[in-house]
């Protein structure tokens, strides 16, 4: 009874590596019949040449294996029965060749293959080629969504921002900024972008706009067009990563809107510790008309150095120090304000109070008389860990002549700020090193909530961060009454993704001195006010 459950055991064995030889007999045969499949799968049959053996090809040729099934006992004397079966099979299957006329037709089929093969990825090659020679382009975009609201105002405050004390600044929804971007490579090194802003949709803004060359020597680029004139790093980080909703007082007063028309160098050490901007503008703003007509020629150089002296890499650049000087001389048109040139004078200094109110309430208006300043800023960026400490410092000087009423002596504004910045949830701010600016803060869990297919819910909180930054502004000098004031913002991050997060900020301050952007000429007295100001803003890009 034994011997007769081995003999079916091996009979069930050898019935299925036999059912197993003719499938892949037949999945052999069939590759004259596939071609075309087999070339788009990118299958190589001429892994598989034969040898010069026929039998070879015969599947059902395999010499069985000493191999004892699962369950089947060593043979012995008991089952000759089952050697008899064995030997007889082996000797049956190798007996049976292929004829030379099938294995000559396999090997032309197998050169066939081959042949189409090598024209498939030669044609990959030429149409790869063919791709690198044509401009690129990819497309990217922005969407801010602000709330803001004005608790607190004083009748100084109602006047700067409408020009009527008993009207207080009224909240609102606005998009702050919904940009598209288009940018590419043109063969061989050169590049463009171009940026607009359509969060007005019936007067769009220009924001980048330029051509340029790359990879030129000792890694620089040179850019021709509308771009950002390098002085104030918080103006040179991407408003998709800045720390706080809307930039400090100072840099957005001492290089308002921050691009103009211009040619600019931008290069970096091989050792990555230095990088540097320089070149020369117009002072116009071109955002809304995208021309610059006149014979004024106001315009400024400018430059920046930064370094990284120190870059932790082992931490992947979770510590660094980041500092760097920047400075600009301009020459500007003082009279142009009542001269019949088209260009008005660009010697104009202010900004809004950190929030998107309608006016600046620090403002010098236009400084008759000006023909020209200087400034000079620092800045340094300390980052340990989860923590950031951030601050900068700005000097402009303003040579004028007397007109207007005013007495034509030289002026000097400053301001600056400094914040403190932590992640709750143990990110970084990552430093680019290659432009001396802040990169994308990517959180360690993404924010979602979702019902799991096997039951409950799944959830991440993201990344969070708060944050405290002080500013203090100074445009009042001699008989210019530009406003001289601080703010002390108390910020939240909260970072859904990498690449969408919302803001909240909360904003006091108080200003005096100020009123000089709603005079044609001195002032007696300047006007003064506190505030309060709580801001959202909701964003993604793409």
């Amino acid at each position: 009874m034994e011997d007769f459950e081995n003999v079916i055991t091996v009979l069930k064995w050898r019935s299925r590596r036999t059912t197993l030889a003719i499938a892949l007999l037949a999945c052999w045969g069939s590759n004259s019949v596939h071609g075309e499949e087999n070339e788009a799968l990118g299958i190589d049959l001429g892994l598989f040449q034969p040898s010069a053996e026929t039998s070879l090809l015969d599947p059902l040729a395999i010499t069985p294996l000493a191999i004892t099934p699962v369950g089947l006992s060593e043979p012995d004397e008991s089952s000759d029965i089952v050697s008899e079966l064995l030997e007889s099979d082996a000797e049956a299957t190798s007996q049976k060749t292929v004829p030379a006329e099938d294995y000559e037709k396999l090997l032309e089929r197998v050169g066939d293959l081959e042949s189409s093969w090598k024209k498939y990825q030669d044609e990959q090659s030429e149409e790869s080629a063919a791709k690198k020679q044509k401009p690129s382009l990819k497309i990217n975009g922005r969407v801010h969504l602000d709330n803001w609201s004005f608790p607190e105002s004083d009748p100084g405050i109602n006047y700067l921002e409408s020009g009527d004390p008993s009207i207080d600044p009224q909240d609102r929804w606005v998009f702050r900024r919904l940009r598209l971007t288009f940018s590419g490579d043109v063969p061989h090194n050169m590049l463009y972008r171009i940026q607009v802003d359509f969060n007005n949709p019936n007067l769009p803004e220009l924001k980048d706009a330029y051509l340029g060359w790359h990879n030129l020597p000792h890694n620089q680029t040179l850019l021709l067009g509308n771009q950002k004139r390098p002085i104030g790093l918080d103006h040179l980080n991407s408003s998709r990563h800045n720390l706080f909703i809307e930039r400090p007082l100072a840099v957005e007063a001492f290089n308002e809107d921050a691009r103009r028309l211009g040619l600019c160098m931008y290069g970096y050490s091989d050792d990555e510790v230095f990088n540097w901007r320089y070149g020369g503008f117009l002072l116009e703003n071109i955002s809304n008309d995208g021309r610059y007509i006149g014979d004024s020629e106001q315009a400024g150089m400018y430059g920046r150095l930064a370094a990284s002296p120190w870059y932790d890499e082992i931490s992947g650049g979770r510590g660094y120090w980041h500092c760097a000087v920047a400075g600009s001389v301009n020459r500007t048109d003082g009279d142009g304000t009542l001269d019949t040139d088209t260009n008005s004078n660009e010697a104009r200094f202010r900004t809004r109070p950190e929030a998107r109110s309608d006016s600046r309430w620090w403002d010098t208006g236009r400084i008759l008389g000006a023909e020209g300043y200087q400034e000079l800023a620092f800045e340094s960026m300390l980052n340990i860990g989860a923590f950031q400490l951030t601050g900068e410092y700005f000097n402009t000087w303003v040579q004028r002549d007397a007109l207007g009423g005013f007495n034509g002596s030289g002026l000097h504004f400053q301001g600056g700020y400094l914040f403190a910045n932590y992640f709750l949830t143990g990110e970084h701010v990552p430093l680019d090193r290659l432009s001396g600016t802040i990169d994308r803060v990517k959180p360690m869990e993404n924010f979602f909530l979702v019902d799991r297919l096997a039951g409950g819910r799944g959830s991440g909180w993201g990344a969070l961060s708060m944050g405290v930054r002080g500013d203090y502004l100074d445009l009042s000098d001699s008989d210019i009454r530009g406003g001289q004031g601080y703010t002390v913002t108390a910020g939240m991050n909260w970072y859904w993704t990498a690449y969408s997060k919302v803001q909240v900020n909360y904003i006091a301050g108080s200003i005096k001195d100020a009123g000089q952007g709603r005079a044609t000429g001195p002032l007696l007295a300047g006007v003064s006010g506190d505030f309060g100001i709580v801001g959202a803003r909701y964003m993604i890009d793409f």
